[in-house]
């Protein structure tokens, strides 16, 4: 560690240790399994050495009992025999629990992220958040299956070897009193100081994925932009700060099995000495001794690998404080007792008197109206940051207004439940989402029960069924993961069809038609008019040319709605939208 490096402790160590109980507890017959399974491997093995020291005592100056000696080495190999099998169905066990622990733990990761609100992932990576999901898991997962089996093994052994010394000689086990605190003592130092080591290295790896997932997403920008030299210097950085910090976990963790080792070597010494001053004085035969020292190893390696194993349960414990502070995130609100389904939408839409902002003390906006009848096209503009976006995450509900009213229908947005209300809108978003399916697939999401007919109309709307018709399997053809394998303007028209086969009484259109080429874009025009009958549409655009027939135009500028009407009533104004419009054509 670097002079002056301050490292954060875990907060709740006992808590996350009590929370991987509970979901070992769900499997508690399995696992009960093998608790037995280790009880009996280890006992059946703490037999050896008392059977070997009988042996040592079958040997007498001058004559050797090889009756008694085979009868004692026969019981030998039968009770490490069936260790040795009780121990691998143990192995085999316990990849199973953990095989279940972790596939439930991810479920349950995975489930609790689609209730999150999309605040949570508006500010964090997402290579961090997929971090969290993969690697953290990954790593509860490896010491569930072996680090688990090691300290139940430890704690059998290490009890029965101190119980199995006892009875052999009291004498020798003062030895121990010495030996055992100060292994004791190294092992609580050595993990006070990588418990927090761990959860750094932990972090460190989730900002390492953040970033590589960032540039990996970004290679056409990086490369057009000639980043590659100064992404390669800011990825030396992430990944050398990674390398850091899993280096320093390991390093001081890797001390601690030669230090303890050391010490283990030290009581060995110490009962080799005292047991030959007692074999000297008729006080101990040699097979006694015998059992004794083999006792003493049973008892001293099981702590020198509990030490290590120590070291890796923190490195688990890190790792499952971040799982859990994904769990522990709050969910989106509750609909209210009594909230209502929103059932056959009409569209009219109102804010009033709304103020937002998605900082304390930063509002975006400050007292924003607007009315929007049923059936109408009401189109949003204004230059960037004005709150176009904004504006649709507040009529979707994935945030909710610090004060004033959304209004849907005649009733505030907190009245409806969110499931009704944001299937009421169709949404076409400017950043396109297309999963790995086939086109079928990814044009019927989010409708069940739809036939293929009603697939084929609307791809027909959209202007995009020839295209679909040419390739190789038509619409079982599949496409790559974010649909890499057609074109941007083809995958625009793919999520516009997507929306158009929704049956919502209101759409979202965000910049949707910035994708595609003039030509393209006038048969859009044409075939969205149509459908769009009856719909109450809000169209965020840039491309002023697109919305001159909009029923109602409303001209956002930081925050507020500064002009509202039609295109030619605002152009005869000649005021800032004028500006803007003909900022497009000059």
């Amino acid at each position: 560690m670097k002079p002056g490096d301050k490292l954060e402790k875990p907060k709740d160590r006992k808590g996350s240790l009590v929370r991987l109980g509970r979901y070992l507890f769900r499997y508690r017959l399995s696992f009960f399994c093998a608790f037995v399974m280790n009880l009996g491997g280890n006992l059946l093995a703490l037999a050896g050495p008392y059977l070997a020291g009988k042996a040592v005592d079958a040997i007498h100056p001058g004559a050797v009992d090889f009756q008694q000696v085979f009868f004692y080495a026969g019981w030998m190999a039968v009770c490490y025999v069936c260790s040795a099998v009780l121990s691998l169905a143990l192995q085999f066990l316990m990849l199973s629990i953990s095989r279940r622990v972790v596939y439930q733990m991810r479920r349950d990761v995975f489930n609790h992220l689609l209730t999150l609100p999309a605040g949570y992932f508006d500010t964090r990576q997402t290579g961090d958040i997929l971090s969290r999901i993969s690697y953290d898991i990954d790593t509860i997962n490896t010491s569930l299956s072996s680090d688990v089996i090691q300290l139940m093994t430890t704690a059998v052994t290490v009890v029965g070897s101190f119980v199995m010394m006892i009875l052999v000689s009291k004498e020798l086990v003062l030895v121990f009193c010495i030996t055992v605190p100060l292994s004791l003592c190294i092992t609580r130092f050595i993990v006070g100081k990588t418990r927090p080591l761990f959860k750094r290295r932990s972090r460190a790896m989730g900002a390492l994925n953040g970033y590589g997932e960032e540039q990996v997403t970004g290679q056409k920008t990086l490369k057009a932009y000639h980043q590659e030299e100064n992404r390669q210097q800011m990825f030396d950085q992430v990944n050398h700060e990674a390398v850091d910090a899993y280096y320093r976990s390991e390093y001081y963790s890797s001390i601690t099995g030669p230090l303890v080792n050391f010490v283990n070597n030290l009581s060995l010494t110490l009962i080799s000495v005292l047991g030959a001053v007692l074999f000297l004085f008729g006080r101990m035969s040699a097979g006694r001794i015998s059992s004794f020292v083999l006792y003493s190893r049973k008892f001293s390696g099981p702590i020198n690998e509990a030490a290590n194993i120590l070291s890796e349960l923190q490195s688990a414990l890190a790792a499952a404080e971040r799982v859990f502070a994904v769990l522990d995130e709050a969910p989106e609100k509750a609909d209210k007792p009594g909230a209502l389904e929103l059932k056959n939408t009409k569209g009219e839409v109102e804010l009033s008197h709304v103020a937002f902002g998605y900082e304390p003390g930063k509002l975006i906006f400050k007292d924003l109206s607007l009315h929007a009848k049923p059936g109408s096209l009401v189109a949003i503009v204004g230059p960037t940051g004005a709150g176009k976006t904004t504006l649709i995450n507040l009529l979707m509900r994935f945030y909710d207004a610090n004060s004033g009213k959304v209004i849907v229908d005649g009733r505030p947005v907190e009245d409806w439940t969110r499931e009704s209300l944001r299937k009421a809108y169709a949404m076409v978003l400017q950043d396109t989402w297309l999963f790995t399916g086939t086109v079928y697939e990814n044009l019927s999401y989010g409708r069940e029960g739809v036939s293929r007919e009603q697939v084929e109309a609307a791809a027909r709307a959209a202007g995009i069924h020839s295209f679909i018709s040419r390739l190789p399997q038509g619409y079982d053809t599949v496409l790559n993961e974010e649909g890499s394998n057609v074109s941007k303007g083809q995958k625009q028209l793919l999520t516009i069809a997507r929306a158009m086969l929704l049956d919502a009484g209101m759409l979202i259109l965000d910049e949707a038609t910035s994708n595609v080429d003039t030509r393209t874009e006038r048969r859009i025009q044409a075939a969205m008019t149509k459908l769009m009958e009856g719909k109450t549409c809000f169209v965020i655009a840039h491309r002023l040319s697109t919305i001159r027939n909009a029923d109602w135009i409303l001209v956002m500028n930081h925050g507020e709605v500064i002009e509202q009407g039609t295109h030619d009533s605002l152009m005869a104004k000649g005021s800032f939208y004028r500006r803007l419009y003909e900022a497009q054509f000059q």
